[in-house]
């Protein structure tokens, strides 16, 4: 067997969505990294196969070229497609399709591979999931950056109190973490008094900032359900720390809405959504 026909045979692992056949084509020691995996090996490397399979269901590699550059190295250039019909780094489906540029390259033996080094543009593959991607320092002198999700309900209620978490975890558990919390403010969408949801990730800390009507609805989210699981979970071992609060507003001043026609900042609600110049103003946004 050549080194062109055990590079296919990879390949063709790949195609069939076959993890066994894909680890059999490595020696026993033999690794495959990317930008998004670092080096992996055994069954370590189906595991990531199927995880690709799983989120993309009719995954395919269009090989545009396979060529053997020296003995035993071989550069494989292909294009990735198929539909996101399954979790991607534990974001849900976003059912968009991807045909994404890549090349794989093959270090081979007699005895099978030995390296595979796969490279592509991860941004571009971000972006054609229709994910943000952010380029941002983590620090940067006092300053802390990170990322931020907001969940609305549509209420256009003034918070009567605002509901507190900080925690601080290794890096190895904020998937968990996020997925924990993704659930419960889906949760919280039904729950009486809910007006809105920030989440803020800043490296190992994450902040949750709740609204609602009232200091007692917050009190639904010790009942059953994620949170509660949550909670569980913290006590046994997930997270370094962490603390929660209730916070009930000094005061909330007027919400401010400019007049598309004359121009003038006015009171909403003391105005009851009528400009100073008599046009009607645009509809405020809810308050949290």
């Amino acid at each position: 067997m050549t080194y062109i026909d055990i590079a296919k045979q990879y390949l063709d692992a790949w195609n069939a969505h076959d993890a066994d056949a894909m680890i059999k084509s490595f020696t026993s020691d033999g690794t495959y990294s990317d930008p998004s995996t670092g080096k992996i090996t055994g069954d370590a490397i189906g595991a990531n196969a199927r995880g690709l399979w799983s989120a993309f269901s009719d995954l395919t590699f269009a090989i545009i070229s396979l060529v053997e550059t020296t003995p035993g190295r071989v550069v494989a250039e292909w294009i990735m497609k198929g539909t996101n019909t399954g979790s991607f780094h534990g974001l849900p489906a976003t059912e968009r399709t991807i045909s994404l540029a890549g090349v794989d390259l093959m270090e081979i033996g007699t005895d099978g591979i030995k390296a595979v080094k796969g490279y592509f543009d991860t941004k571009t593959l971000s972006e054609q999931l229709g994910l943000q991607v952010l380029v941002q320092p983590h620090k940067l002198g006092p300053f802390s950056f990170g990322f931020s999700v907001a969940v609305q309900s549509g209420k256009k209620t003034k918070p009567g109190a605002f509901g507190i978490t900080t925690i601080w975890n290794s890096d190895s558990q904020t998937e968990e973490i996020r997925d924990l919390t993704r659930a419960t403010a889906t949760e919280m969408l039904a729950m009486e008094g809910f007006i809105g949801l920030t989440t803020i990730r800043i490296g190992g800390r994450g902040i949750t900032i709740s609204a609602w009507e009232k200091p007692e609805h917050i009190m639904q989210l010790k009942k059953e359900g994620t949170h509660s699981e949550a909670m569980r979970k913290f006590w046994a071992e997930l997270s370094d720390s962490a603390f929660t609060s209730v916070w009930v507003p000094h005061h909330i001043n007027p919400m401010w809405v400019r007049c598309k026609v004359c121009r003038k900042m006015n009171s909403y609600d003391k105005n009851s959504g009528v400009c100073s110049c008599g046009q009607p103003l645009p509809e405020a946004p809810s308050y949290f």
